[in-house]
């Protein structure tokens, strides 16, 4: 894979949140003066929870959640990572102005969540979705810069015997593109890792390689992410990998086969104890990301002529797990 120009930013080397610092408590009371937030996050999922209660410790962050109603559950308070936390959560009509916004909703609530960024007035507007969806989110943002990267962060969600818990699987790294240098440093001052990635193009296609391979298997055979590295899951994995190849690698990713799998596999081992998002959907009944991750990586091959008759039988699967 081609390496970044940039050096990574080092995170601090506890991986605790942070205490607030007198400069932060300064800015939550600008925050609160102004009405105007320096982060939100749209999709108060496993992730975007996680991702607020770690931020929340360095500077005030607006949670946006599909309605008042789940913002005032919320509020109320969730347990994440073994804390209970009562997050500064809103509806959409009443989601607050803020600098940056991040999106973290599922794609097929994309359109709805760069309506809601347009509103809150921001400096840019920041992706770490799941699949390729930064054009969709141009297309129904007004405000610009609005951009994808990406996470490999892990977390899940589940009912506990007092309300929702959600449960950190996976320190991953977080790449943004250039312009979003704001955001890579409060993710780092929260302890967690990321950089500014010039290349993020590239990026977002080895991201993709690791979704389409991970994502619907997971979900299938609902298992966590660590069970595809072993038999019989594992020859299922590597063929997703080597059939997507052509077409991610027609599209510009530089991976030869041998890197390929040892990326997929890397983030398999890193994560095995997550959940998949896919397979969290099919647990919870509800619609999946098939169509912006496989259903993606199809309509590229249908682009260069290449047929993907592995992926072609997931993408139907998967959708006959929906209800």
């Amino acid at each position: 894979m081609r390496e970044s120009l940039a050096p990574p930013i080092a995170p601090p080397p506890s991986t605790s949140a942070p205490s607030t610092p007198p400069s932060a408590r300064l800015v939550a009371a600008a925050c609160a003066a102004s009405g105007r937030f320096v982060l939100a996050i749209i999709g108060p999922g496993a992730l975007g929870l996680h991702f607020a209660a770690r931020l929340e410790g360095v500077v005030p962050v607006a949670l946006i959640a599909r309605d008042e109603a789940a913002a005032a559950r919320l509020r109320a308070g969730v347990e994440v990572d073994g804390r209970r936390v009562r997050p500064q959560a809103f509806g959409p009509e009443q989601a607050p102005e803020a600098d940056w916004v991040i999106v973290l909703v599922k794609a097929g609530d994309t359109a709805a969540a760069a309506a809601t960024a347009s509103r809150m007035r921001p400096l840019g507007v920041l992706s770490l979705q799941n699949g390729l969806t930064g054009e969709l989110l141009r297309a129904h943002c007004t405000a610009r810069p609005v951009e994808q990267g990406l996470t490999t962060e892990g977390a899940y969600r589940e009912r506990g015997d007092e309300g929702d818990q959600v449960h950190p699987s996976g320190a991953g790294e977080t790449l943004v593109p250039p312009g979003f240098e704001a955001v890579a440093e409060l993710f780092v001052r929260a302890g967690l890792r990321a950089r500014v990635e010039p290349g993020i193009a590239h990026a977002r296609l080895a991201k993709l390689l690791v979704n389409v391979a991970i994502n619907p298997l997971a979900a299938l055979f609902r298992v966590p992410n660590g069970a595809l590295l072993d038999p019989p899951h594992r020859v299922l994995l590597d063929t997703l990998v080597r059939e997507a190849l052509p077409v991610l690698r027609a599209q510009g990713l530089e991976l030869d086969e041998a890197a390929a799998l040892a990326r997929v596999h890397a983030v398999a081992r890193a994560t095995a104890a997550n959940r998949a998002s896919m397979l969290q959907d099919v647990l919870a009944g509800r619609r999946t990301e098939i169509d912006a991750i496989t259903g993606a990586l199809l309509r590229m091959a249908a682009d260069h002529a290449i047929e993907l008759p592995a992926h072609r039988a997931v993408h139907t699967l998967v959708h006959a797990l929906e209800p």
